[in-house]
């Protein structure tokens, strides 16, 4: 059974495969299929305790004794659909998953031995979760784990994804005294598909106008068109038109002091870790090169003055020991100065064969930490990797205080 971190995949080793959420309290489960825009094509396809089946996918409930699950049957699922997500919620309205992890375990429906399992971590103020996403690459079924919170609830998940979520039906004013003609009665509003009443309809409004950018957490994508600009949360996967783009990486990070004429001294590393999140070592300007090489450092910068990367981190993709497979890229302040008064702090990923920036992350907001994880690198099981944006700030002068964390947060 495979222990997953947020980005990893694996193939699937059945072709029936139930997902199952526990925690702590009840969870209600539901399942969304989803086009290769990541839309449902109706309202019929979200699978939840109300409407429990649709083509291949079926939700199985736990009887409070046991927990719910989505059952995908992959020889099922009709064309055009090429991910099923699975969600969870609390049961109790308003409750967050502050204190109560769930973990979701997928396993061979025939059988119900388990294939993975995956906690996601750090969570806070989320109402509810993306937690595991059920998809076809290349004619082949793979699970990966996601964690993707919402704090506006299973309402957020539902028109993120574009399910119909039914707008309150207007108060009916009192009619005023001095007119006695009856009002006419009005008829009823038309009844839509039917949606799970627990979902709290968003507050009556104008519709906001679509972002001209991709929302943080908004999902993963790749270099296809170029350069990309990340977002806190959002995922780019190294790959190009199908294909492995590069095997040698500059991660390159740069900051200025945010007053004039004042030194800022922060410290960029990058920590290792295996499958099961553990350590394996540490790259900083005390240890410049780990990993038989294949990670190194450009040594310490002292200042932050000066345009372009203060710091420099190589990572040799292709040299990479097959037990390492999370990278968190983290910047401390060893003398204690906090993010507040560092400006400009940015990350970028650049191909070290032509010097071309791939990806770029610039920190908006600061906190008064001594330390941030600012970017991961992650090995999928097909052996591409994926970085994703972090900006999470730690209280931490040096790399050893990251270790945690950073585990934490793969």
């Amino acid at each position: 059974m495979t222990a997953m971190t947020p980005g990893s995949n694996i193939p699937l080793s059945a072709a029936r495969v139930a997902v199952d959420v526990a925690a702590p309290v009840r969870l209600d489960v539901s399942g969304l299929l989803l086009t290769a825009d990541g839309k449902v094509r109706s309202d019929n396809d979200f699978i939840f305790y109300n409407q429990p089946s649709g083509p291949g996918v079926t939700y199985r409930t736990g009887g409070g004794s046991a927990p719910d699950a989505i059952v995908v049957d992959t020889t099922a699922v009709p064309p055009g659909i090429e991910k099923i997500v699975v969600t969870a919620s609390p049961d109790a309205a308003g409750q967050t998953f502050q204190g109560i992890e769930p973990t979701a375990t997928v396993r061979n429906a025939d059988d119900g031995s388990a294939i993975a399992t995956f906690t996601p971590p750090q969570l806070g103020a989320e109402t509810a979760l993306v937690v595991i996403e059920i998809y076809l690459r290349n004619g082949a079924w793979k699970a990966r784990a996601v964690g993707q919170g919402y704090a506006n609830g299973l309402a957020g998940i539902a028109t993120d994804f574009g399910v119909s979520v039914e707008e309150p039906a207007a108060p009916v004013a009192p009619p005023v005294p001095a007119a006695p003609a009856p009002v006419a009665p009005q008829p009823p509003a038309p009844v839509a598909t039917p949606v799970d009443p627990r979902i709290a309809p968003p507050a009556p409004a104008a519709p906001p106008a679509p972002p001209a950018t991709p929302a943080p957490g908004s999902g993963k994508i790749n270099l296809d068109k170029g350069r990309v600009n990340l977002q806190k949360n959002q995922t780019v996967s190294l790959v190009k038109g199908g294909a492995p783009l590069l095997s040698r990486v500059r991660m390159g990070l740069g900051w200025e002091p945010a007053f004039r004429g004042k030194d800022i001294d922060l410290d960029a590393s990058v920590i290792a870790y295996g499958p099961n999140r553990n350590h394996l070592d540490s790259c900083y300007f005390g240890k410049l090169a780990i990993l038989n090489g294949a990670i190194k450092h450009s040594g310490d910068n002292l200042t932050g003055e000066g345009a372009g990367d203060d710091e420099t981190i190589v990572v040799d993709l292709g040299r990479i020991p097959a037990d390492a497979t999370g990278l968190v890229f983290t910047v401390n302040s060893f003398t204690g100065q906090k993010f507040n008064e560092v400006a400009k702090a940015y990350c970028r990923l650049i191909d070290d064969a032509s010097g071309e920036e791939l990806v770029r992350f610039d920190l908006t907001g600061a906190e008064p930490q001594t330390g941030v994880m600012m970017a991961k690198l992650i090995k999928q099981f097909t052996g591409e990797w994926e970085m994703t944006a972090m900006g999470e700030f730690v209280k931490s002068r040096t790399v050893r205080g990251m270790v945690k964390p950073a585990a934490q947060a793969l």
